[in-house]
């Protein structure tokens, strides 16, 4: 999308002995007579300035935050050509029609376009036509690509949503990983890795991948006080009415809700499109009709949408005033990226997480389909030889091992990640490294450990964002507290509270009486005990009561874990605070929980204690 009457733009930053005044300077008269902004936003401008001096950088800045800019504007003062690779298609060809907006030269290729348009940009880079070149990461398995980047190499490499380079992040990609050995053979450029959700595990794989020199980390940004986080524990089928009530004013629109697949995405439109004005978008929909209800969204037909995690990577709308989760997300860094789309405009907005223990079983579901038995990986590498066999040939032999086709295809998937199993162009298989179940099995109980810091998140009885913050280590941070949370402000909380019943008291008298006469108990063996004198409660109410004494910081909760069978077994101790050793059994009626969660059927009256055993 070249735009013809755009002259080049002159190089101003060539040489090895700039100094930051003349980086400074140049920078910022391009900021006002290119991009039309008379000053830098928070943190912007230190970047640019790294990335104009010619350093490598890793940038960890959120969604919203002016990330794009920090290689727009030091790759048009540098000259040359500009290389940025995305993973989304839809976000390349936004920033495309942008920079040409600007009058900038700006093209792409990807697999949405054409061989003889994807040739015209090939020849315009060569021909030095272009001062931004966006490419999706699978264009570098194209045979003789990296070879013509090479005959006139970029002066500047940004590579978008970094996270999806590490197998420790929350979005791993496979065309990602081999980026850093492509990127080598374009040095001398400097390497811009750029994205909003990594923490410091992450952000060391980035670094070693795209093998950074002089590398350089800036982390921060990530206080987002406008957005009220509030927490609300509600069973599934309550969901859909709480999310009816909470968007039915019009101070609320417009909203995205966050469903944790596509059947609840389904029922939740089903169940609230007579009620609102509401699309929605998943990956099972065709891309037409994805394209159509997320245009739908960003112009205001429908103030409303529900979607799976596909929905919202690239999306520039400014205005949204509330992301509701129908249900808990498999990860914080996800969590995070997805509640950064409330609120980009500075106002006022809302992240409402609703959760159960339900929930748990949906990941669980979720890790066992995307992670299959090692065995069935091993009969995939067992099969293979130094020899290359079609990838169906292959199939045909080890199918009748496996439960589905799409177990296969699942196994044989994490297989060639962990580079145990080779794929040519041609799609011939070939044996890898024998190395691959270790890797294997370390990332499959990374995914079980995000899901368990998701579940603890909810958890936590402290500010929202400022466990956030401190969870991707933040460098300038004042470490405050928010003040609009639900732990900050209890008042603003997302749904009312109720006092406990009867039954529940009687719950909390027993778990106080227990804990008084032990030094900390694990969950699990405190919930048996619990049970010989209150059989009504079940393991997910006892989750619950536990939940509302640490809130009443009437017990203190410890997550741990142990290692069993190479697998890493969290669990709970629970001890008695202070404040609980003083509590007195007529506080039992002060105690409140979400009135979103439905009292339990009246049990057969019994004494219940609260002084400690004898």
């Amino acid at each position: 999308m070249i735009s013809p009457e755009t002259a080049s733009i002159e190089p101003s930053l060539k040489g090895p002995h700039l100094t930051s005044e003349v980086v400074s300077d140049t920078l910022r008269r391009l900021l006002r007579s290119k991009f039309g902004f008379q000053s830098f936003r928070n943190h912007q401008e230190e970047v640019c300035l790294k990335v104009g001096q010619g350093k490598d950088v890793l940038l960890v800045m959120p969604t919203g935050a002016g990330k794009s800019l920090c290689y727009q504007l030091p790759g048009l003062a540098r000259g040359g050509v500009t290389l940025v690779i995305s993973p989304l298609l839809a976000l390349i060809e936004d920033q495309v029609e942008k920079l040409s907006k600007l009058g900038l030269r700006a093209d792409r290729i990807h697999s949405g376009r054409s061989r003889e348009e994807s040739r015209q940009v090939c020849r315009d880079y060569l021909t030095g036509n272009l001062d931004f070149l966006l490419i999706a990461p699978e264009r570098f398995s194209v045979p003789g690509f990296l070879s013509l980047l090479q005959k006139r190499k970029p002066t500047l490499v940004t590579v978008d949503e970094a996270h999806c380079i590490s197998q420790w992040g929350h979005d791993f990609r496979p065309d990602y990983r081999a980026l850093g050995e492509h990127l080598e053979a374009l040095r001398p450029a400097n390497i811009l890795a750029l994205t909003a959700t990594a923490t410091p595990m992450v952000q060391d794989d980035i670094c070693k991948q795209l093998r950074l020199n002089q590398e350089s980390r800036l982390i921060h940004g990530f206080r987002r006080d406008n957005i009220a986080i509030q927490l609300m524990e509600i069973l599934p089928s309550q969901r859909s009415s709480m999310i009816e009530s909470i968007l039915k004013k019009e101070s609320q629109r417009p909203a995205i809700i966050y469903a944790p697949t596509r059947k609840v995405a389904e029922q939740l439109h089903d169940e609230l499109k007579s009620k609102l004005k509401i699309g929605i978008y998943h990956a099972g929909l065709q891309p037409s009709a994805r394209e159509k209800n997320q245009n739908s969204f960003l112009i205001g037909e429908v103030d409303v949408i529900v979607a799976t995690v596909a929905f919202g990577m690239g999306i520039d709308k400014s205005n949204i005033r509330t992301v509701i989760h129908a249900g808990l997300p498999g990860s914080i860094e996800g969590y995070y990226q997805e509640i950064g789309r409330a609120g980009r405009d500075g106002k006022p907005s809302r992240a409402i997480l609703m959760h159960s223990y339900a929930d748990q079983r949906t990941h669980q579901f979720f890790l066992e389909r995307d992670y299959p038995e090692t065995n069935f990986l091993r009969q995939i590498y067992g099969s293979l030889s130094e020899d290359k066999k079609p990838t169906e040939l292959i199939k045909a032999e080890v199918l009748p091992q496996f439960k589905t086709v799409e177990v296969f295809e699942k196994s044989l998937e994490k297989l060639r990640i962990h580079r145990g199993a080779v794929v040519d162009f041609e799609g011939n298989l070939s044996k890898g490294v024998a190395s691959w179940e270790k890797t294997y099995m370390e990332q499959k109980r990374h995914k079980e450990k995000m899901a368990v810091q998701m579940s603890h998140f909810t958890q936590t009885h402290s500010c929202r964002m400022l466990g956030l913050v401190n969870y991707f280590g933040d460098q300038k941070d004042e470490g405050t507290p928010c003040g609009v949370c639900d732990d900050c402000d209890p008042l603003a909380g997302a749904s009312p509270l109720r006092t406990l019943t009867r039954e529940e008291q009687g719950w909390v008298a027993e778990i106080m009486a227990i804990l008084s006469t032990s030094d900390g108990k694990a969950a699990g063996r405190l919930h048996k005990e619990v049970m010989d004198n209150a059989p009504s409660i079940s393991r997910t109410e006892f989750e619950r009561i536990l939940e509302v004494l640490a809130k009443a910081e009437w017990v203190k909760i410890f997550h741990e874990s142990f290692e069993k069978d190479g697998k890493s077994i969290p669990y709970k101790t629970i001890f008695l605070t202070t404040r609980g050793k003083k509590a007195k059994a007529d506080e039992l009626s002060q105690l409140k929980t979400s009135a979103a969660v439905s009292a339990p059927k009246s049990a057969k009256k019994r004494k219940t204690r609260f002084k400690k055993r004898r």
